[in-house]
């Protein structure tokens, strides 16, 4: 049986490997819709963070089975169809990731200078679809709403010495344009507290580390209530217990000869963006949980102040789209599933099945309790026509201008490579689909 994936990012990769390693001898197809492969480990791990991506190489032995085929620079949806694909696969398992953002819902969120956390990290990460966005980055404070690893990631890249980051693999749009900001404050708002935090360890402490920049909490927003107490001192919340203690020695050193600041604020909502064409400032209102230790709400008061800024991040998570022929949750923004399986013969892991939660690794698990349903399914699905699938695989050359194989992409990544070690760097991104297939 011939199973296809759509997307090729972790929990596709994981989902191909799971496939190819069971008994019943399947094979893979798998569409991606850039020329390269391997989703948010391309385009989503921070440049500074490569230890992150060394697990592309697990994905490099999936794609070297005989069994596994690669059909990069194809849009599912545009360029054919799930139907096409489920008419000429035994199953389908759509693999497409979270490719949007929540947003605020607040006014003024439509302002220049109001941008998703999102559109920044896939700018400087290179993808081409983002290549041409525009950051103010002339405005010395920035404030970034959400209080998560996406948000540090933020916070890390606009305060970090650019000289840092000239050894990465960040793209070179990115790297001109950090060369020459003038940003030097980052606020960070939480709508919870220290208990609540959903900031890893190590990226609190890279933050706590960066060259010739101080950390500080506003507002005394360490001190913690009786029922914040008992979730910090909680087992099932140590890493919080850990970054509450590196807020705290922040917050006791002196800024020094600091040039650069990071604030966290607790306790604070986004009320709204200020400014008549573009961002001038935000104003918050502040918040209180109420409850007991694990089940607290937010009550929210009539206190409010402003930051003035002109640039702002939203980074309150991101969510799944529709797929045409996909029933969908338009509540959860996934699709909809009973462990990976949307009907025998179509399926779906990674985001677009659980929402954007967890770390790389999380996939594996998420994609083998996919395949296990795709397995329970086997012996009724149907077996593949391969005339159906030659038919298709025709049909793409024609209606794409290139389809990318996976020994393509290992041509692109070679040129990267080459460009990047001119420069002493690990690679120089190709930014735009026709530089990438021009090197084909």
């Amino acid at each position: 049986m011939k199973i296809a994936i759509v997307g090729s990012g972790p929990s596709g990769f994981y989902a191909a490997d799971s496939l190819l390693n069971a008994e019943a001898g399947f094979s893979v197809d798998m569409f991606e819709k850039l020329p390269v492969p391997f989703g948010l480990v391309r385009s989503g791990v921070a440049p500074d963070h490569p230890k992150l991506k060394s697990v592309i190489s697990q994905y490099e032995e999936v794609a070297s089975n005989e069994a596994f085929r690669f059909f990069g620079n194809v849009n599912i949806g545009v360029d054919i169809t799930v139907d096409e694909l489920s008419e000429a696969y035994s199953a389908v398992i759509i693999a497409s990731g979270a490719q949007a953002d929540r947003a605020l819902g607040i006014p003024g969120e439509h302002l220049s200078g109001s941008h998703s956390a999102r559109s920044f990290v896939n700018w400087y990460n290179g993808h081409p679809d983002f290549r041409h966005e525009t950051f103010n980055l002339s405005s010395e404070v920035a404030v970034i709403v959400g209080m998560g690893n996406v948000a540090m990631d933020v916070a890390r890249i606009l305060l970090k010495p650019v000289d840092e980051l000239r050894t990465t693999d960040i793209a070179d749009h990115a790297l001109q344009a950090l060369a020459d900001s003038k940003v030097k404050e980052v606020h960070i708002i939480g709508r919870r507290g220290p208990a609540q935090m959903k900031i890893s360890y190590k990226e609190m402490c890279e933050i706590a580390t960066l060259k010739n920049c101080s950390v500080s909490v506003a507002d005394n927003g360490l001190e913690l209530s009786a029922a914040c107490t008992a979730e910090i001192e909680s087992r099932t919340n140590r890493e919080n217990s850990f970054n509450l203690k590196l807020l705290e020695a922040q917050a006791s050193k002196s800024s020094g000869d600091n040039t650069r600041q990071c604030i966290f604020h607790f306790l604070k909502r986004p009320e709204q963006l200020l400014g008549d064409t573009k961002v001038t400032g935000l104003q918050l209102g502040r918040n209180h949980l109420v409850g007991e230790a694990f089940s607290q709400s937010i009550l929210e008061s009539s206190v409010l102040e402003q930051i003035p800024c002109g640039l702002v991040f939203r980074s309150v998570g991101y969510k799944g789209l529709p797929m045409p022929g996909v029933d969908f949750n338009h509540d959860k923004h996934c699709i909809t599933h009973s462990n990976g399986r949307v009907k025998p013969g179509l399926y779906c892991t990674g985001w677009i099945k659980r929402g954007p939660s967890g770390v790389i690794g999380t996939n594996r698990a998420d994609s083998m309790e996919t395949v296990a349903s795709l397995l329970e399914d086997a012996s009724g699905l149907a077996e593949t026509d391969e005339n159906a699938v030659n038919d298709l695989v025709e049909k793409l050359n024609r209606r794409v201008s290139k389809v990318v194989s996976f020994s393509d992409w290992q041509k692109i990544d070679a040129t990267e490579k080459a460009l990047g070690e001119k420069n002493f760097r690990p690679r120089q991104k190709l930014v735009s689909v026709d530089d990438m297939l021009g090197c084909l």
